[in-house]
C-alpha cells in the first residue's frame, strides 16, 4: 500500500507547492484579494506579537512559503502529519480571500468562485484523511489495550501453572 500512499500525498501535495510558489514570489498579484481577510486577523496577529507583520503582501507570502514547504514534506513523505495539518491551516485564509463566492453579483463568476470553494473544501478533506492516516500502525489506545490484554494473560497463566519446586544443593 505504500505507493499508493504515496502517489496520493504527491498528488494532494503538488497544487501547494505550486500555487504556494507563486504566492511566495509574486505576493503583490494576491495581497488585493488577500487584505479583508488580513484586516479582519490584525487585531488577531497583533495580540500575538505587536511586532509581526500585518500587512497583506507579506502575510500572502508567509502562507505561500507555509504552502510550499508543508506540500514538499507531504510529497516526500516527511512529517506527514504535521505537514498536512499545516496545509489545511494555510488552506483556510486562501479560501476565505480567493473565494468568497457569497460577496460576488454576477450568476456566472459566483459560480465559478462556488465550484473552487467547494474544491478547497475537498482539498480540506484530503489533507484531513492524510494527517490522520497512521500507514496501518495501530493507534496509541489500541497498543494500550492490547498490553493490557497481554498481561491478562501472562497473569492467568502464571496463576494457572504449578511454581516450580527449588532444588537443595
Amino acid at each position: 500500500m505504500r505507493p499508493v500512499r504515496t502517489a496520493a500525498r504527491s498528488m494532494l501535495a503538488a497544487i501547494f507547492v505550486v500555487q504556494g510558489w507563486a504566492a511566495f514570489t509574486s505576493p503583490a498579484r494576491l495581497a488585493g484579494r488577500a487584505k479583508p481577510v488580513t484586516d479582519r486577523l490584525e487585531p488577531t496577529i497583533k495580540a500575538l506579537h505587536p511586532s509581526l507583520p500585518t500587512d497583506a503582501e507579506t502575510l500572502v507570502r508567509i502562507n505561500g512559503a507555509a504552502q510550499v514547504a508543508g506540500g514538499v514534506l507531504l510529497a516526500t513523505g516527511h512529517a506527514t502529519r504535521p505537514a498536512a495539518l499545516l496545509l489545511a491551516g494555510s488552506l483556510v485564509p486562501t479560501t476565505l480571500a480567493g473565494h468568497a463566492f457569497w460577496e460576488i453579483e454576477n450568476p456566472q463568476d459566483r459560480a465559478q468562485q462556488r465550484i473552487q470553494f467547494m474544491k478547497n473544501l475537498g482539498l480540506m478533506g484530503g489533507l484531513l484523511l492524510a494527517a490522520l492516516d497512521r500507514e496501518g500502525r495501530p493507534d496509541l489506545r489500541w497498543r494500550a489495550g492490547h498490553v493490557g490484554k497481554t498481561l491478562k494473560r501472562a497473569r492467568r497463566h502464571l496463576k494457572d501453572s504449578s511454581p516450580i519446586p527449588l532444588r537443595r544443593r
